[in-house]
């Protein structure tokens, strides 16, 4: 349930994007102890400084810094989202609906399984998820990243499994009383699919 373990594309661009998320925040907190150390070791000497170190402390690192280090973050964030939208050629489509408290997985060969989504390993697929009463979470910590399940409308999301394995997921969404059992697990397999999880779909 690690997003810092990524089994898949997807989620090795999330991972990426919290290391630096990680990296920007220990960096703007390091600042901000270097400013209050300088603030009780030099009393009084800000107040006899000209106004060029004045700024040098209050634009420079109180404000210039930040921002540039916030608006990296921003950018990198911004194309890591870009980058995990579902583009490029078509991919297997899965249709998921949530419901409290189960999932569904149709495929486009006609079956359903619930609470257990198949897919192949090394391929992309799009789940078109959607819910039938309240608003749900769909999130499968190490191969993407979260999508909301909502009533009345569908969002697509690109998920990819780099090797066969069964990784957990949960839905990320307070949905009621049956909320912290609302989980299901993902199966990625190699072609052909194998008859011990053709039965647990069923």
């Amino acid at each position: 349930m690690s997003t810092i373990d990524p089994a898949g594309p997807s989620a090795s661009r999330v991972a990426y994007l919290w290391w630096w998320m990680l990296g920007g925040s220990i960096l703007l907190a390091a600042l901000v102890l270097l400013l209050l150390l300088v603030a009780l070791f030099r009393r009084g000497v800000a107040d006899r400084e000209t106004g060029g170190h004045k700024r040098v402390w209050i634009v420079g690192l109180g404000l210039a810094m930040p921002i540039a280090v916030l608006m990296v973050l921003l950018g990198f964030a911004l194309w890591i989202g870009e980058r995990n939208l579902p583009t490029g050629p078509p991919a297997q489509t899965i249709e998921v609906t949530a419901y409290n408290y189960g999932w569904e997985f149709c495929y486009e060969d006609g079956t359903c399984s619930q609470n257990v989504l198949r897919l192949p390993t090394q391929r992309p697929v799009d789940l078109d998820i959607r819910s039938t009463d309240v608003i749900h979470s769909l999130w499968i910590p190490r191969l993407a990243g979260k999508m909301d399940a909502i009533p009345g409308q569908v969002n697509r999301l690109r998920i990819e499994a780099n090797a066969p394995g069964i990784y957990e997921a949960v839905c990320a969404e307070y949905c009621g009383i049956g909320h912290a059992g609302h989980r299901f697990v993902v199966e990625a397999y190699d072609d052909p699919v194998p008859d011990s999880m053709m039965e647990l779909a069923r």
